[in-house]
């Protein structure tokens, strides 16, 4: 049970890290290829594309990481 709890913890802080640097690298991206920003183009980019692709790596790494650790212990 102690597994599955952590799991879920790293998922959930794996998710907010996640999507706070698929924005940081989303708004990177559009300022280093001069991204249109013709009715929000650049921000339907970064918070459609970036942000939940960082959310899902994130979490993923996050639920295992903290489930690895929490098997160690």
């Amino acid at each position: 049970m102690k597994i599955v709890m952590l799991g879920l913890v790293g998922f959930f802080l794996g998710a907010l890290g996640g999507g706070v640097l698929g924005v940081i690298l989303g708004l990177i991206y559009t300022n280093v290829f001069h991204t249109s920003s013709f009715e929000g183009y650049s921000g339907m980019l970064v918070f459609m594309t970036f942000m939940p692709i960082g959310i899902l790596l994130g979490g993923a790494l996050g639920a295992v990481g903290l489930g690895y650790l929490a098997a160690q212990g």
